[in-house]
């Protein structure tokens, strides 16, 4: 497979910089060019048609949101990624529902978005190389993790598919959340989502939060570390 062209959309020169050198230590990924909004960005799609566009948000003259629209309101045949600071759900679910392929809330670390590009290179060399399709090829492609990713650093019992969820679903929510708010979320058992919650503590990206009710023991809920 050839490389993969990319544009990058974003408007800060200097995460313009950090995530151009992450895309470009990422083998298979070129950065053919870089744009600082969202009208740049469209008119270097027809200029260069990239395989790829890894796009911000929050942009002058025109943000990452209506980009994406025009994207597909255009026609467009290229790929997106998302990486942004925002995390509210209206816009993921805008995003997600304009096909976004992976959306990453910033601040990440540079496994994660290797994570997302070589999924998506997976993706791509499976499209490319079927002329057709059986059920279970196409399954294999939507519906499985194109990157095997390695449990060896969870605890025994603990996956990265549940892990990766429980961490989604926290990263949305405003206020701090049960084990048994978040089990009755994602459909898993309250003690299974209390081990994951746990964990996540002892890892420093969630913080407890022990709120005391009426006669009986204080819940122990879970937010988001905020450091």
């Amino acid at each position: 497979m050839t490389q993969i062209k990319v544009l990058l959309i974003e408007d800060d020169p200097m995460v313009q910089e950090v995530n151009k050198e992450f895309i470009m230590s990422v083998p298979g990924f070129q950065v053919a060019a870089v744009a600082g909004n969202g009208e740049q960005g469209i008119q270097l799609i027809k200029e260069i048609r990239p395989d790829l566009v890894v796009l911000d948000v929050y942009m002058p003259k025109k943000d990452g949101v209506k980009t994406l629209q025009d994207i597909r309101k255009q026609k467009m045949k290229v790929d997106v990624i998302v990486i942004s600071a925002a995390k509210d759900k209206e816009t993921i679910g805008i995003m997600l529902q304009n096909g976004a392929r992976d959306y990453i809330i910033k601040p990440f670390k540079f496994e994660r978005m290797k994570e997302s590009l070589e999924s998506y290179k997976a993706f791509k060399s499976k499209i490319q190389t079927a002329a057709e399709f059986s059920q279970e090829m196409l399954d294999d492609i939507i519906r499985k993790p194109a990157v095997k990713q390695e449990d060896t650093w969870l605890p025994k019992g603990l996956n990265v598919h549940t892990m990766n969820e429980i961490k989604a679903y926290m990263g949305l929510q405003e206020g701090a959340q049960s084990a048994e708010e978040v089990a009755n979320a994602l459909g898993i058992a309250r003690v299974t989502a209390r081990r994951y919650l746990d964990f996540l503590v002892k890892e420093g990206e969630l913080k407890l939060d022990m709120q005391y009710g009426g006669v009986g023991r204080p819940v122990n809920k879970y937010i988001v570390h905020s450091d």
